[in-house]
Parts: C-alpha cells; structure tokens; sequence
C-alpha cells in the first residue's frame, strides 16, 4: 500500500560508479535492500516501496561531496537494535566508511538518540538509527 508521504525513491550521485562491497551499495545490502537493476551509470537498491538509486555519469560534476554546503546532508536509516546498529558500523569500517563522532558515540544526537553517524571516502554522511531504544529517562534502573 502506497502511503502519502513515505519515501518513494532517493537518488544520489556519485564521482564513480560504485563498487559491489564498498561503500554504499555495501550498506544498502545490509540494510536489506535487494539490486534490482543495473545499468552503465548505474543501480537500484529496493526495499519494500522505496528505492535507492547509485548513479555516476556525465552529467556529475567532478567536485567533492561537502555535506554542509546548502542541499542534503545526511540520509538516516532505521538499522535494529543498539548491538545491530553497534555491529554494523564496526563491519562499515572495512567498507570505506569512517565514524564520524567518536568521541560522542552513540549519542552524538543527543542523550535519546542512539545511533551511529558513518562518512564513506566521498564525504557523504549516513546515519544509522537505533530502534527501538529506551531514551535514559525511560530506562529501569539497576
């Protein structure tokens, strides 16, 4: 069922075209998105009724990714459970990706946000989000 307001697709451009188990078309795998085409320039990753597609080709300027010049920042992704988010970024390492944020990780949303906040070597930001987590004020004491 079609939703008025969910996500249809997301686009992203890319100096190159992607490599299977780096970067992004790596998480995407992980999160449980399936490729479902290819082309030249390249793919597309879906998930339920959304997709995400990885394209490179003439018409992208060869310019850095800089996530804070006016445009998107980050693309944020439900990835499980605390361990499942926890066990995800460490294996993202091996993927290109670098935490962003150490020193405030896993709250550097703040104190009811758990996630971790990845770059890949083109600069571009991905959030991965915790869910469901217990915010400390809602958590037992022990």
């Amino acid at each position: 069922m079609t939703t008025r307001g969910h996500l249809h697709h997301l686009e992203i451009w890319l100096r190159e075209a992607p490599s299977p188990d780096s970067g992004l078309p790596w998480l995407l795998a992980e999160l449980g998105y399936r490729r479902e085409q290819t082309w030249g320039s390249g793919e597309s990753w879906h998930l339920g009724g959304s997709y995400v597609v990885l394209e490179s080709g003439p018409d992208v300027v060869d310019t850095p990714h800089e996530r804070t010049r006016p445009g998107m920042n980050h693309v944020a992704f439900f990835a499980g459970t605390p361990a499942e988010v926890e066990a995800l970024a460490a294996s993202a390492t091996g993927h290109g990706f670098t935490l962003m944020f150490p020193d405030r990780h896993p709250f550097a949303g703040g104190p009811d946000h758990y996630a971790a906040y990845l770059e890949d070597e083109a600069g571009f930001e991905v959030e991965l989000v915790a869910h469901p987590y217990a915010p400390a004020a809602a958590r037992p004491e022990g």
